[in-house]
């Protein structure tokens, strides 16, 4: 984290964020009234590791799946979402 004074690796690589999500990665899913953009900032603020972020179509009902290649980064995501997820960060 370059808030740190370190940077990281993935980042610089620009292999980070996924476009796909992988079988392994741990998975929170949420209805979301924010744009992926800013989740995506928080969690490039917030945490270290690989993630992946995009839409799931449930019960006629658009949701957002955010996966985590560290699981204490989806436990620490999920604790901090009712922050996150709020509508005056539009």
């Amino acid at each position: 984290m370059l808030k740190h004074g370190e940077a990281n690796p993935l980042n610089i690589h620009g292999l980070r964020e996924l476009g796909w999500c992988p079988p392994h990665f741990e998975r929170v899913l949420f209805d979301s009234v924010v744009s992926d953009h800013v989740i995506s900032s928080w969690i490039y603020e917030n945490l270290s590791g690989r993630f992946y972020i995009g839409p799931i179509d449930e019960a006629n009902k658009r949701l957002v799946l955010v996966a985590f290649e560290i699981p204490g980064e989806a436990s620490y995501f999920s604790l901090m979402l009712s922050q996150i997820n709020l509508a005056s960060f539009i």
